[in-house]
């Protein structure tokens, strides 16, 4: 599970070929114990949870880096390298 972004002790992962359960584009984030796995398009938890604080950061990465996170995603469908993605600041 390639780590593309880590911030504020939360990690975001994105796993190559993984659209059969969540056939929407999305990314997976552990924060200490907690995981969730965050639609790109809208930022929307589709599994887990995550700290609501916590979320909310995520979720302002992902409407910064949209466009990033989108060709990653494309990248890894296909089973290509992702690249990493400025955390948040």
């Amino acid at each position: 599970m390639p780590v593309i972004s880590m911030f504020y002790g939360i990690i975001v992962s994105m796993y190559f070929f993984d659209d059969q359960q969540h056939k929407l584009p999305h990314i997976h984030v552990r924060y200490h114990d907690q995981e969730a796995v965050f639609s790109i398009p809208d930022g929307e938890i589709l599994s887990g949870s995550l700290k609501s604080s916590k979320a909310r950061l995520v979720q302002a990465w992902i409407v910064i880096h949209k466009d990033a996170l989108m060709a990653n995603w494309e990248l890894a469908a296909n089973g290509q390298a992702i690249f990493q993605i400025d955390p948040l600041k």
